[in-house]
């Protein structure tokens, strides 16, 4: 009986400070460029992204995006024209304000994809 009373009981709430928790979690989404011009994006998470063509500036954010609890990859491109071959595109993926993913490409024809697992 005694043996019972100690291992009937754990405290398993089944969660992990590692799961999402719908609502509470904030996607945003950066691009910089050195020597160019962005042109073109395409981001967001799973199956909902958004396209944006036409942009012509050295640097953008994306609003911030409410992750919904079975959200599980963020996905973020980036097209840029560059100057010339030291021109560098960069992407950031931030979760809760923390960078969680970036990538950078370098030339004239950038193309630069990053990439982040949010389970």
């Amino acid at each position: 009986m005694i043996v019972l009373a100690f291992t009937g009981c754990s405290k398993d709430d089944g969660g992990s400070d590692t799961t999402p928790i719908a609502g509470t979690h904030k996607l945003v989404l950066k691009a910089q460029t050195s020597g160019s011009t962005i042109h073109h994006l395409l981001y967001g998470y799973d199956d909902e992204m958004t396209s944006v063509s036409g942009i012509s500036e050295t640097s953008w954010t994306s609003p911030e995006i409410a992750l919904p609890e079975n959200a599980s990859v963020a996905n973020f491109t980036a097209n840029a024209v560059g100057a010339d071959d030291a021109s560098t595109l960069k992407v950031q993926i931030f979760v809760d304000g923390v960078l969680k993913k970036e990538e950078v490409g370098t030339g004239t024809i950038l193309a630069v994809r990053a990439r982040h697992s949010l389970r």
